[in-house]
């Protein structure tokens, strides 16, 4: 059974399940060139080129409804000529369904913290919400279901308080919420237009928080009478302004005339203060939320997916809280992931299967390229090593791109971990904000050795942040934040990388990499070999190795 699912909404994506296992996936960004691109339109036609053989069934997950998006469905139906189904209702539904599939467990509640989830009526639309999900039988129940309304004014009226009677009998064993007109995101994307971001870039509000002090800011959220009811927030603190073509949550009065259009080196502590605010008053928040639901079920896997779960500071934090709780994050949890999810559930549904295909890396985006035209130096993995402890940087190109938002040593920019200025170096390479923190790829048997791993084995996907250890921080200090913390990528025997970090380790005793994406600023991670030269030409990058073809080309 082949089944394509299509996700048109922000990350807009494409994948192709063929009896449960992905076939190909494209994300639109990787295409046309805009980050975060909504119109899947190449990627339904890339996906279209590579089909292997008839599709069964179309399914659009957008949390507006395919009604809002008649162009995406009409190319469907025209190209693959099969049923298209609408499961836009389900929005926390279909992140839900990657994420489960994704963590193994036989039974779970999955955390689906979210910014925009399926719209009601137009007025009320998802937030958070809490399933009970199991394998046998494959069912996902949810037991808590938090709503933002879409326009201010609107929480009091008979028409919301109408929808959300409506809401409970026809699911009466979900708690229903809708108590105000912001979320735990839209919270967190305050801090980030405050600073003039785009409301999707809040990992940039992630690491400027860590410059920050909290002190001397009220609470975001209210503290309700009802035990079951959290991340309702504060709604006198925060009002919407349009600002071009989007309407985005503002911060209160008194901090909204310093909005700013970046974060200048000098007085930057208003905007860190408030920042730091927003991450740790959300991250509290939800882990009061989590272990309220643990406590409640009695179930301790618990899942982690929707766009707050890209917040790898929360998740350790979270980690660090709830010892007791053995976690998932989704390496894939914005909606980039949602057309693999909604492929996902109604393969089962149609199929009827038990079987699992978990996905076990992020390493399936798009084509594998022939690199014959490459012209370049031969080189071994010793000249690599050598170059980067030359202090070289060198951009990796090799593979499937990875699917998700982390780069995982597929399409890479690789420096010296052990250079006190490797941060401001690769950020000028870049061309990246000041305060921005990068992370780091080591040997899995060393990770505990120079981080707190919070009982942690491995994070092979970047889904968490650490402390470096306190007697590392100095030789650490060029991937080390401000605060003291790194997102870590460990890496095993099977990792294309793993004898590279051997040999750096062999020569400089440090079996670790700064790791960050192949692109540059406001550019999507490169997908094609042209792509990965224009970068190099266009950058102060060092080398650009292709490890398959074992050619290097140098920009120096």
């Amino acid at each position: 059974m082949r089944i394509v699912g299509i996700s048109p909404s922000h990350d807009s994506s494409v994948c192709v399940l063929n009896d449960g296992k992905i076939e190909g996936f494209y994300k639109e960004e990787r295409f046309c060139g805009i980050k975060k691109e909504s119109k899947p339109y190449l990627s339904i036609l890339e996906a279209h080129k590579n089909l292997k053989g008839p599709v069964d069934f179309v399914v659009i997950s957008t949390p507006d409804g395919i009604e809002n998006d008649h162009s995406a469905s009409k190319l469907s139906k025209r190209l693959f000529d099969c049923d298209i189904l609408d499961i836009s209702d389900s929005h926390h539904i279909t992140h839900a369904a990657l994420a489960f599939e994704n963590s193994q467990f036989e039974e779970s509640l999955v955390i689906v913290i979210d910014r925009n989830g399926t719209v009601i009526d137009q007025k009320i639309r998802e937030s958070e919400t809490v399933i009970l999900a199991k394998k046998n039988p494959y069912s996902f129940v949810e037991i808590y279901k938090n709503y933002w309304c879409s326009a201010q004014g609107e929480l009091s009226s008979t028409i919301v308080d109408g929808i959300t009677n409506h809401l409970r009998k026809e699911n009466p064993k979900t708690k229903i919420v809708a108590r105000s007109c912001f979320n735990t995101v839209k919270v967190y994307e305050s801090a980030t237009t405050l600073i003039g971001e785009h409301p999707l870039e809040n990992g940039k509000t992630m690491g400027l928080s860590a410059y920050g002090n909290p002190a001397g800011y009220p609470d975001l959220f209210l503290r309700s009478l009802d035990p079951d009811v959290y991340c309702v927030p504060h709604d006198s603190y925060f009002l919407h302004e349009q600002r071009g073509s989007h309407v985005v949550p503002v911060v209160f009065r008194e901090l909204n005339h310093l909005s700013s259009n970046g974060v200048p080196k000098k007085d930057y502590e208003v905007y860190a203060d408030f920042a730091k605010h927003v991450q740790n008053q959300t991250q509290e928040e939800v882990c009061r939320m989590i272990q309220h639901w643990v406590h409640k079920t009695q179930i301790k896997n618990v899942v982690i997916t929707g766009g707050y779960g890209l917040n790898v500071v929360a998740n350790s934090y979270f980690v660090e809280k709830l010892p007791d709780v053995n976690f998932f994050f989704e390496p894939m949890a914005d909606d980039t992931g949602n057309s693999i999810g909604a492929a996902m559930l109604i393969y089962k549904e149609k199929s009827r299967t038990l079987q699992s295909h978990p996905l076990t890396d992020t390493f399936f985006h798009g084509n594998e390229y022939s690199l014959d035209d490459i012209e370049g130096k031969d080189v071994e993995l010793d000249e690599i090593v050598d170059l980067i402890l030359d202090q070289k940087s060198v951009a990796v190109y090799q593979g499937y791109a990875e699917a998700g938002q982390r780069a995982l040593g597929n399409r890479s920019i690789l420096f010296d971990a052990t250079n006190p200025d490797a941060r401001t170096i690769v950020n000028l390479i870049k061309k990246r904000e000041w305060y921005r923190p990068f992370a780091a790829m080591i040997l899995e048997e060393d990770a505990n050795e120079y981080f707190d791993m919070l009982g942690l084995k491995k994070s092979e996907s970047m889904t968490n942040s650490f402390q470096v250890r306190p007697q590392h921080k100095e030789l650490l200090k060029g991937i080390c934040h401000v605060d003291g913390s790194c997102r870590l990528q460990t890496i095993n025997k099977n990792h294309s990388l793993y004898d590279l970090l051997v040999k750096i380790k062999e020569k400089n005793h440090v079996g670790i990499l700064l790791n960050t994406s192949f692109n540059l600023a406001g550019q999507p991670l490169v997908e094609t070999p042209e792509q990965a030269l224009t970068t190099l030409k266009n950058s102060s990058l060092d080398y650009l190795w292709f490890p398959t073809c074992q050619k290097l080309i140098s920009n120096v």
